[in-house]
This record gives structure tokens, C-alpha cells and sequence, in this order.
């Protein structure tokens, strides 16, 4: 049977239940690097104890699980880069071999990577599964629409663009390696609170452009970044037809097309949001359609940067880009 982690109690069930919450039977405290006599490892480097297991599916969160667990971690990270689209991913033997022995399994969830839930359920049935997307509940905070519901039958799987979700699974992550290896506490709670520390940046943005874009609107060339807009107190006026083709992997009607580029014309948004790692001609053709119009353009991708040696520069250089699209200083 395989770990679920719910607030106030651990279950068991399999993994497509998977992890909704972090244990109360794994209490965290969270200290400061340096109070006592347990966190002295963290400083030194070096894990107390036999490191945990861990296999990630994507590098959106292994950059995360591998910040947390430090030394304390032997983390492997299926799909890093531009190696493959998570969507379409065949796992090699390699891969699945992977998580033989794997006593924590992060995945991202909301049928994103589904070779991931596969893998764990025949390969890791003992392992621990945290999912980001079971840890929101399925309930993805809706953004603010105009004129329609942007609703595509369930929760946008781009979880690590929700701040919720970022640090519900840095929770959890801290939470399960301290059960797996309770002997590093100390090690895990400075780790949790180092890697807090440092999202500080982050956390900061996200609140200063969310004071300074009332009333600021986007639209964008998929949903990728929606819940961070969401975050930040942006009006999403992307055309609802072409935002359910997108989200469905098709193409958008020629009506929904000439709606999109009617909107970018008209400067009818503050800011294009455009995914820099969607193949294609109609992403390009929307970006000079703003480009022409003078609608700035921000440009996110997928998965992290090549030269973002962590989550949160990853995370802040886009957000940095974005604030200065909309006249916010940062």
C-alpha cells in the first residue's frame, strides 16, 4: 500500500489518491539554522543519517525537493530541461528503474505527467507520493473574467505557477523526509527554513505587483502562467475559445484566432503572457500581432530557465520581466 499524506492523520491508499495534505503524526517546528544543537548539521553540510530516496518527475519541483533535502536527499529528477513534453513522456527502462527502491515520489499530478503515477504504482508501491496538484484539492483558485468561465473541466496542471501549491509541497516534502528519516529533523527543519528564506524575493514580488495591478489585464498564448496571474490580482481577457482550444492541445477556430488578434490590436490587455517553448506558427503570429500594437510581452516558459541554477531565480527573473511590462517598479 502506498502513503497518503492528509492533514491530521496518515492513510493509505493507492496512488492515484495520492498525497492532500501534510501529517499532524510528523509535526514540524521550523528553526533557524543555528538554534541549537540540531540544526548544526544543516550548516555543515552533512546529513545526520541515511539520505531518503527520492525520485522527481519534473525539474519545476526537483529544484525544490533537492533545496530541501540537501544531503539528506538522493534525489533523481526524471525530466529535466527540454528533454521531453511531460504530456507526451515514454518512460525508458532506465526511467523506470528509477524508482526501484524510491521512498519518496514528488509528482506534479492533474494528468501532467501520468507515466509518473504509472511508474510509482508498479515500480515504488511502498513509496510516499506527494502531488501538487491532490495537495490544492482539485479546487485551482478561478481568476477574474470577463464576460465568461474559463472553465476547463478541472484544475490547471501548471501547479508550480501557483504560490499555494509551491509551498503546500515544500510542506510536504519537509514533513515526509523528516518521518523517512527522523533523525535529521534538525538537518530538514533548517533546510525548510533556509529554502523559505530564500523565496522571500519571490513572495515579495508576487505582493508588490499584486498592490500595483488593480484594474491590469492580460492575455495569454496558453494557460501556463494563469495562476500566478491569478496570484497577482490579474483580469485574464485571453477569448475563451481560444484559451479551451489551447488547453485541449488543438487548434483555435479561425473565429477564436481572429478574436485573439482583434483583442492585441485594439491594445485591449496591459501585457501578452507568452510561453517561449510552444512550437508553432500561432504563438509567433499573436506575438507580433502585440509587438505591433505596443502591448508588451512577457515572456515565460515551462520549464526552468538554463540558466536559473535555482527555483526562485527562475521564478523572479520572470516576474521581475513582468513587472516591468506594467509600469511596477520592482
Amino acid at each position: 500500500m502506498q502513503t497518503v499524506i492528509v492533514i491530521g492523520v496518515i492513510s493509505f491508499a493507492s496512488p492515484r489518491a495520492l498525497a492532500v495534505g501534510l501529517a499532524l503524526a510528523v509535526p514540524l517546528t521550523l528553526t533557524a539554522c543555528g538554534e541549537g544543537g540540531e540544526s548544526d548539521p544543516a550548516v555543515a553540510g552533512d546529513c545526520p543519517t541515511t539520505p531518503v530516496d527520492v525520485v522527481v518527475s519534473v525539474e519545476q519541483w526537483g529544484k525544490i525537493v533537492t533545496a530541501l533535502g540537501g544531503a539528506c536527499a538522493d534525489v533523481t529528477t526524471v525530466l529535466s530541461g527540454n528533454s521531453g513534453d511531460p504530456h507526451d513522456f515514454e518512460p525508458t527502462p532506465a526511467d523506470a528503474a528509477a524508482f526501484t527502491g524510491a521512498q519518496l515520489v514528488v509528482i506534479n499530478g492533474g494528468h501532467y505527467d501520468e507515466w509518473a503515477v504509472r511508474l510509482a504504482e508498479s515500480t515504488a508501491p511502498d513509496a510516499v507520493v506527494v502531488d501538487a496538484v491532490a495537495l490544492l484539492g482539485g479546487d485551482h483558485e478561478g481568476h477574474e473574467h470577463e464576460d465568461h468561465d474559463h472553465d476547463h473541466g478541472g484544475a490547471n496542471p501548471h501547479a508550480w505557477y501557483s504560490p499555494a501549491a509551491v509551498t503546500d509541497v515544500a510542506d510536504a516534502v519537509t514533513a515526509t523526509l523528516t518521518e523517512l528519516a527522523p533523525d535529521a529533523r534538525g538537518y530538514l527543519e533548517a533546510r525548510h527554513t533556509e529554502f523559505t528564506a530564500a523565496m522571500q524575493p519571490y513572495r515579495a514580488l508576487i505582493d508588490k505587483i499584486r498592490a500595483g495591478a488593480t484594474g491590469k489585464t492580460y492575455a495569454a498564448t496558453e494557460s501556463l502562467f494563469d495562476d500566478m496571474a491569478a496570484a497577482l490580482g490579474l483580469t485574464n481577457r485571453t477569448p475563451h475559445g481560444y484559451q479551451v482550444a489551447s488547453s485541449n492541445h488543438a487548434d483555435p477556430s479561425p473565429a477564436d484566432l481572429d478574436a485573439f488578434l482583434r483583442l492585441l490590436s485594439d491594445r485591449g490587455v496591459d501585457v501578452l503572457i507568452y510561453n517561449t517553448q510552444t512550437e508553432g506558427s500561432l504563438p509567433q503570429q499573436l506575438r507580433t500581432a502585440a509587438e505591433r500594437a505596443g502591448v508588451p510581452v512577457v515572456d515565460v516558459t515551462e520549464t526552468p530557465a538554463p540558466d536559473a541554477a535555482t527555483f526562485e531565480a527562475w521564478q523572479v527573473a520572470q516576474l521581475t520581466a513582468l513587472a516591468a511590462a506594467l509600469g511596477i517598479e520592482a
